[in-house]
């Protein structure tokens, strides 16, 4: 297997990752399988990629706060069916007035996305959103209020599905106002100090810790990288912008699975298929509660991954053999899926 993971990784680097800069990792119970770096970390510096350098996982950080929420929940200080406009302390405008945490969660509350990934002209309208909110401020959660209560909602809670930023953003001001700590300090103490992440944290974008790597962009001509340092905020929130490396993921995955995060029963909820994405073909994939799942034919395994600017990341957990396959990059990457897809191939 592990001569066949690496053929993996070498084609697809020949293929579709001729400007892939980060690591690939898979591993089992028993250590690392298989690992590639490739490209630098710090252009100039000229430091290379290495197996456990740090890179930001964009909306791989759902999975945090998914994780969070259902903390709070096994600690019965919150309820799936709890209301939004219930728990925040604040005027939420155009929010709808019945939308629950479970749905939240689940992506299916309707909630008008400041990041619409289902909108036309999606890179116009992001730059004009870092105009007019410079990454530079976005410090905490709740500076974000004003770029997502003045959007009408998308579609009634719970008629369909539909991928939201804004709904984990609101899952984060919700785990300041239940525990009464900065989101971000409440990921550190209950997932990453207990789980032993020490490469793992919010990281400020002015002060990254040695060894992380820097995030990088090309114009569509190509030419000259440069720095995402204007596309990304400066910390990251509730939907997005931690930063991790491959062995932190492996023992994230391990700590949810072995039950060290959650109880038993919330982390059957957690990982649950409560609402289906897409369905073809005998593929089929579902959202938990922070967390992918798909079953291709019989193959079963959970995912997340994150993409922005200077950013790619994708990890999935194969529960039949225990094994995480992880994949980071400070270039953004195209053809991750093919890279996923042939090594599910492998491991599922």
């Amino acid at each position: 297997m592990k001569n066949r993971i690496h053929e993996i990784f070498e084609n697809w680097l020949d293929d579709d990752g001729e400007d892939f800069a980060g690591v690939l990792s898979v591993s089992d119970a028993s250590g690392v399988i298989a690992l590639r770096t490739a490209g630098l970390r710090d252009h100039a510096a000229d430091l290379p990629c290495v197996a456990d350098t740090s890179f930001g996982i964009a909306s791989g950080t759902k999975v945090f706060t998914g994780l969070a929420v259902c903390k709070l929940i096994d600690e019965g200080k919150l309820d799936l069916d709890a209301k939004l406009w219930d728990i925040l302390p604040y005027d939420l405008g155009q929010i709808d007035k019945n939308v629950t945490i479970y749905q939240l969660l689940t992506h299916t509350s309707g909630v008008g996305d400041y990041v619409d990934e289902e909108a036309e002209g999606f890179d116009a309208l992001m730059d004009a959103l870092y105009a007019k909110y410079p990454p530079k401020n976005w410090t905490n959660m709740g500076y974000y209020l004003q770029m997502v209560t003045p959007l009408p909602p998308k579609f009634q809670p719970g008629e369909r599905w539909c991928y939201s930023n804004s709904g984990y953003v609101l899952l984060g001001l919700v785990i300041e106002a239940v525990s009464g700590v900065a989101y971000q300090q409440f990921v550190q103490d209950v997932i990453i100090a207990p789980c032993g992440l020490t490469h793992t944290g919010f990281y400020h974008m002015d002060d990254l810790p040695p060894n992380t790597a820097l995030g990088y962009m090309q114009n569509e001509e190509g030419g000259n990288w440069h720095l995402n340092t204007d596309k990304i905020p400066v910390v990251g929130g509730s939907d997005g912008g931690i930063y991790s490396n491959a062995a932190d993921i492996d023992r994230l995955w391990r700590a949810i699975f072995d039950g060290k995060i959650l109880s038993q029963r919330m982390t059957a909820e957690f990982l649950k298929q409560h609402v289906v994405v897409d369905e073809e073909n005998g593929v089929a994939e579902s959202y938990g509660l922070g967390v992918y799942h798909q079953n291709d034919n019989g193959k079963q395994f959970y995912f997340a991954l994150g993409a922005d600017s200077g950013v790619g990341f994708f990890t999935g957990y194969f529960p039949g053999t225990k094994t995480v396959v992880s994949a980071f990059s400070n270039t953004g990457f195209h053809g991750a899926s093919l890279l996923f897809d042939d090594l599910s191939e492998v491991l599922a």
